[in-house]
């Protein structure tokens, strides 16, 4: 009987170990933008320690320093990529009607996006320069001192550059483009200032480039996860060495 007892409450730790991390993580909050799935610190949200399984909310701010970077994945399944050196706001991101607008205001940002297929439905980020708008799509979109860098892996973007602003590079034919443009897998453009003497790179390269700083890997912060997990280690090993010794304690002493 007393064995019966352990193993159920065994159990019944286990399970609320298991059910019981993503509602530690989930705050109060009826307009859930996503959640953050990797990280490398140092990053916050709303100027706070952001943590992974942390939920985004409407109009969160999100920011890493030097050495920080986020993944995150919005609830329609589409993924945000920041790295470091980064300031966005998730401004609103409704699944249901497919309306979502993300202001950059800068560092590096790679965008995974869903397809939309609802009437009116719309997916763009915004710099202080330019407004890319995509159906579906995978690509990049950097900000730095007055230059917006789109990249488009995937797809089919649409980038306007913004008021008083043209196209200053690209490796297609909208240099000096002052309206909206189609921006198709493979191609660069480059709204803003052109340093004297610049020239733009290949796209592979900057393809390369492009992943290789929004790359956020499998990294998380050091006192969210990985702590929970070492105290469920050390509470199922606790209960394991209670059940084994339950055990021996009931089995015959071979006394007469």
């Amino acid at each position: 009987m007393e064995i019966s007892v352990f193993r159920s409450t065994l159990a019944a730790l286990l399970c609320l170990l298991m059910v019981g991390l993503p509602v530690w993580a989930e705050p109060a909050g009826d307009q859930t933008a996503g959640s953050v799935k990797a990280m490398i610190p140092a990053a916050t949200r709303n100027a706070q320690p952001l943590t992974v399984n942390e939920t985004l909310q409407w109009n969160d701010l999100l920011q890493t320093n030097t050495k920080g970077r986020v993944r995150a994945v919005l609830t329609d399944g589409s993924i945000l990529s920041l790295g470091s050196n980064g300031q966005l706001r998730v401004v609103q991101h409704d699944a249901s009607t497919q309306q979502t607008t993300i202001d950059l205001n800068y560092g590096k940002l790679r965008n995974q996006v869903v397809k939309i297929t609802q009437p009116g439905g719309k997916y763009e980020v915004r710099t202080p320069n330019a407004v890319i708008g995509v159906i579906g799509t995978d690509f990049y979109v950097a900000y730095a001192n007055g230059r917006t860098t789109i990249i488009c892996f995937e797809g089919t973007l649409t980038v306007t550059p913004g008021p008083g602003a043209k196209v200053v590079d690209s490796n297609n034919s909208s240099n000096d483009a002052e309206q909206a443009i189609p921006v198709l897998a493979g191609q660069v453009v480059v709204i803003g200032t052109k340093p004297l003497g610049s020239a733009l790179q290949e796209y592979s390269t900057l393809r390369t480039a492009s992943l290789k700083d929004t790359d956020v890997g499998e990294a998380h912060g050091p006192h969210h996860g990985r702590t929970i997990i070492l105290v469920a280690m050390g509470v199922i090993a606790g209960l394991t060495i209670g059940l084994t010794q339950i055990n021996s304690s009931s089995k015959p002493c071979g006394c007469k």
